[in-house]
């Protein structure tokens, strides 16, 4: 039998780490059937803490088939009921907070200030949609105006179905709060499947559909590796997928619905960029522009990794970012007011790794960083800055996905506006200066699902959230996630 060596100074209860059935199908936990464990790895440290089992391509087919059977009751319970659900579950949250902040810590690598955040977010996104779910039911029948008097119209909504819902390991428990919310509260029944990586944490909803008494069925947990993931695409059942990932897989997904013609939403890539228009202030730019590629170790997908600032304030402006990032508290979760984590994984960590490499070799100009931090074990990479890079080079147009900034000055907005759109991407942006009216315009003009002006990234669950070009399909958050998951349906009678 492995044995795993855990800090002492987070207190994650046992119960969290040692799940001895780790697949929740039709109300129930099952012990998982596949063939490998899969070890959680503490990427502060590079080593394993703990391990659990994945489940089987047939517990899958299992979950999906719970799913469709709860289906045809769930989707008769009122919007009030479910808003119920919605909000033991949020209160579940938090009141597992302290223990969920330390699995974060742990399993993520994030600080405390983080997890904390990831937390309170998920939480808040089944408050919101609790809200929402409540108002549902006023809002069918709506009376549609119909050219022919002897005939009257009205719409109404109903749920999609069973849902696939796939997920990342940048932002666990959050990013399945942004998907399973508005689902449950839509009337859909769903099938999770959560990121090898970060799975511990999503458990914990498998133990809140218990406590809340959702009904059985209504959600089932799957955890693997991508073939868990194909055999959720390839399930007949499920009449709509929803992934956020790469734009690798996100294809993948995509082809996969293809063949069944359903429907998918996909959050996908970015490789968003920052404006700094010559009025800004300097510190406020800072920290701004800081906040939005070394928060979360650069591992989001609207980092703002593509920095453009007017030559005029240039000079200083980077001076003060570079003092900013080389000033930073990295460390893990021995380090109590850490400001910057390390990567969540080994894959990223050997992907950051190879595109600082093949950035020396490239011959950037790196202002800081550049490298992991060299004499101590985990995932750990230095905040690192590069100032006028190439728009051909693979750190100014590929997502690195790390804390990796490329920056470079422009003489005119045109420039600055020509440039930041020059990418297949387009999920977010942010524009700093003090001239609203002058931010408000760049903002207007730069293609992006989400900008923000003289803001850090906050995203509230009532902003809509998703991109254009090759940063996905649909929207998640606010009413648009409540709708991705409702279908329209219109009758016409007569009078």
């Amino acid at each position: 039998m492995t044995t795993f060596t855990r800090p002492m100074h987070l207190e994650v209860p046992t119960a969290l780490l040692e799940r001895k059935q780790t697949v929740f199908i039709d109300g129930q936990w099952l012990d998982g059937a596949g063939s490998q464990p899969i070890q959680a790895i503490d990427p502060s440290t590079g080593k394993a803490f703990a391990e659990f089992a994945p489940a089987s391509k047939e517990q899958v087919a299992q979950a999906a088939a719970a799913a469709a059977n709860a289906f045809s009751t769930w989707r008769q319970t009122s919007g009030s009921e479910r808003a119920g659900f919605l909000r033991a579950i949020a209160k579940g949250l938090q009141a597992r907070k302290p223990q969920l902040v330390a699995l974060q810590m742990l399993n993520s690598g994030k600080p405390r200030f983080e997890a904390e955040i990831d937390v309170d977010d998920a939480s808040a996104t089944f408050d919101y949609y609790a809200e929402l779910a409540e108002g549902l039911d006023g809002g069918q029948g709506k009376p549609v105006e119909l050219p022919l008097e002897d005939l009257q119209g009205a719409t109404y909504f109903e749920p999609l179905g069973p849902v696939a819902l796939i997920v990342p390991w940048n932002f666990p428990m959050v990013t399945t709060a942004w998907k399973l919310a508005p689902a449950l509260a839509a009337g859909c029944t769903a099938v999770l499947k959560p990121s090898e990586f970060t799975t511990l944490a999503e458990f914990v909803y498998g133990d809140l559909a218990i406590e809340s008494g959702l009904p059985a069925g209504v959600l089932n947990i799957v955890p693997g590796l991508g073939d868990i993931g194909a055999a959720l695409c390839a399930d007949r059942r499920f009449r709509k997928i929803s992934f956020t990932g790469s734009n690798a897989t996100g294809a993948r997904v995509m082809a996969a619905a293809a063949q069944r013609i359903v429907p998918v939403s996909l959050e996908l890539g970015g490789k968003s960029p920052i404006v700094i228009l010559e009025d800004a202030d300097i510190d406020q730019a800072v920290e701004i522009a800081s906040a939005g590629i070394f928060f979360n170790c650069g591992q989001m997908c609207s980092a703002t990794s593509r920095l453009l600032v007017s030559d005029k304030i240039a000079e200083e402006f980077i001076e003060a970012l570079v003092a900013k990032a080389a000033s930073l508290n990295v460390g893990g979760h021995e380090t109590a007011e850490a400001e910057m984590g390390p990567l969540m994984n080994g894959p990223q960590f050997e992907k950051v790794k190879a595109a600082l490499q093949q950035a020396k070799a490239d011959g950037l100009n790196c202002l800081t960083g550049g490298a992991a931090i060299a004499g101590r074990e985990g995932y750990f990479v230095a905040p690192t800055i590069y100032r006028d890079v190439p728009m051909d080079n693979s750190v100014w147009r590929d997502e690195i996905f790390g804390p990796v900034l490329a920056v470079r000055s422009f003489s005119s907005v045109e420039e600055a506006i020509a440039n930041a759109n020059d990418t297949e991407f387009g999920l977010a942006a942010t524009v700093v200066g003090t001239d609203r009216d002058k931010a408000d315009a760049v903002a207007g003009r730069i293609d992006a699902g989400h900008v923000w002006v003289n803001s850090a990234q906050i995203i509230f669950p009532s902003t809509a959230w998703g991109g254009f070009k090759a940063s996905g399909i649909g929207r998640e958050l606010g009413p648009w996630g409540l709708s991705a998951y409702r279908a329209v349906k219109h009758v016409t009678r007569a009078r």
